[in-house]
């Protein structure tokens, strides 16, 4: 199938742009896996209160994610419109990261408070980062392969850092924190707050190469005049990108959930201490569950552009999803002692839904190109800045929803669990992540744009822009 090539990005540009995920998935993934890890065993907050920071937190961003997306959109500089908050960002969001993972003395009230505060702040300078970065996927280029071949690269090194995070912060935690003869943590809140403190440089040393490698090089039409609700009004209207934004919600919650629930489920569930002949801690499992979970997905990651350009990008993504589920369902039916198998369908699964993972932003872009195509109007800032919220929205949903759950099954930290308590571990690991992958995939059936009809978007959008440029040529 021919189509029209445009703009060839170098690799040094591609990794440059893939850096600024990596940079974003120290925050992510670490709030992703052991933030409530943290809250509760650390902070030592309940449960309850625990799922409910994660719950009415987002209602701030319901205002906050558009708001940055609109003003993403008609920022003026140099530099473009979204590579400047990337360079004001960087530093902050290191310093915000940090003071989210810093254990003050205080009591019970006012750590809840001081949570609350710091972990808004820090979401609101990941929308303030994460929406402009995330929007430079639409504006690099207009090329279908290179987009594709740009998306890879971004979630290569997202993963990377995944991978860092997953495999390492546990072990980094007990350096820092020390160890008594039992093989506790001595200071955990050490621990947690010097390890964040490198995750927090090496994000701002990344950010920093994004702003530098990077270039913007598709603009709306000079006589496009929007605002910011007439933005929103055009996403509405746009039934795909309604679709994959609930179906980001629903992935996200899954996510969430068994991310949380990692930790407290080898430390609380999990019976007994040999993966594949090796006997380890719990905290040397969780490293290994995670991190070649990540490189697993890495694999995943490398083949979704070929699957992509195969099969377009609607078929995989639901594809992936619903054999995700199918994964996380087998490992709801094995038994606690069950180590080994438990890790090798984990890693099935993971490489399953790898393949998924770049889809999703790519496919984005997609539904700011239909947008252009149908209403002649861009807002690729916005389009991003609402996936961003779906996303935010689905790991704060599936936050409260451990939180909720193992709280109502008589979770508690650093305690003997009751079989109750346990049962709810299984569940929020498990299946209730399952059932979330799989409303996702079937919400997909819905999703319009085909392989095709990507074609047809890029070719014309691509003579009007010719079309545009060609009086001052």
């Amino acid at each position: 199938m021919k189509h029209k090539n445009s703009e060839q990005l170098s690799t040094t540009e591609k990794i440059g742009y893939g850096l600024g995920d990596c940079a974003a998935n120290f925050v992510f993934f670490t709030q992703m896996v052991f933030l409530f890890d943290y809250y509760t065993e650390v902070l030592r907050l309940s449960p309850l209160h625990v799922g409910s920071i994660f719950l009415f937190s987002r209602l701030w961003d319901a205002v906050n994610d558009p708001l940055m997306g609109g003003l993403a959109d008609r920022t003026k500089s140099r530099w473009g419109k979204y590579r400047p908050w990337i360079l004001a960002t960087a530093v902050p969001f290191a310093i915000l990261f940090v003071l989210a993972y810093t254990t003050p003395d205080w009591g019970y009230t006012a750590r809840l408070i001081w949570a609350i505060v710091t972990y808004n702040a820090l979401m609101m300078m990941y929308t303030v980062n994460n929406v402009p970065y995330s929007a430079l996927t639409g504006v690099m280029t207009g090329d279908i392969s290179e987009r594709a071949s740009l998306v890879q690269w971004r979630f290569v090194m997202a993963m990377t850092a995944q991978f860092l995070v997953g495999a390492y912060t546990m072990t980094l935690v007990a350096r820092f924190g020390g160890v008594d003869d039992a093989g506790e943590v001595m200071d955990p809140a050490r621990g947690y707050q010097l390890t964040i403190a490198l995750w927090a440089v090496l994000m701002a040393v990344f950010l920093l190469i994004t702003f530098l490698t990077t270039r913007e090089r598709i603009a709306p039409a000079p006589q496009q005049k929007t605002s910011v609700w007439g933005d929103l009004t055009d996403l509405t209207k746009n039934r795909n990108w309604v679709v994959l934004a609930l179906a980001t919600v629903l992935v996200f919650i899954s996510l969430a959930m068994r991310g949380g629930s990692t930790l407290p489920f080898f430390r609380y569930y999990v019976v007994g201490d040999t993966v594949l002949g090796f006997q380890k801690s719990t905290d040397q499992l969780v490293g290994w569950f995670n991190g070649l979970s990540t490189a697993m997905a890495i694999l995943g990651v490398l083949l979704s552009k070929s699957l992509a350009m195969r099969f377009g990008k609607r078929n995989v993504y639901r594809a992936s999803l619903a054999l995700s589920a199918v994964c996380i369902l087998v490992f709801y039916m094995l038994p606690a002692t069950a180590i080994t198998p438990m890790f090798a369908t984990q890693y099935l699964m993971q490489f399953i839904y790898g393949v998924s993972i770049p889809l999703l932003w790519a496919m984005m872009a997609d539904v700011a190109d239909f947008t252009e195509w149908k209403l002649s109007r861009r807002a690729t800032a916005m389009t991003f800045a609402a996936t961003v919220f779906a996303l935010k929205l689905g790991l704060s949903l599936g936050g409260a929803l451990q939180g909720y759950i193992l709280s109502l099954h008589g979770y508690e930290a650093d305690a003997v669990q009751t079989p109750l308590a346990r049962s709810g571990l299984a569940q929020v690991m498990s299946l209730y992540p399952a059932l979330a992958f799989l409303a996702a995939a079937v919400l997909l059936l819905f999703y319009q744009i085909d392989r095709q009809t990507e074609y047809d978007m890029h070719d014309e959008l691509t003579a009007r822009r010719e079309a545009t440029v060609a009086p001052s040529a």
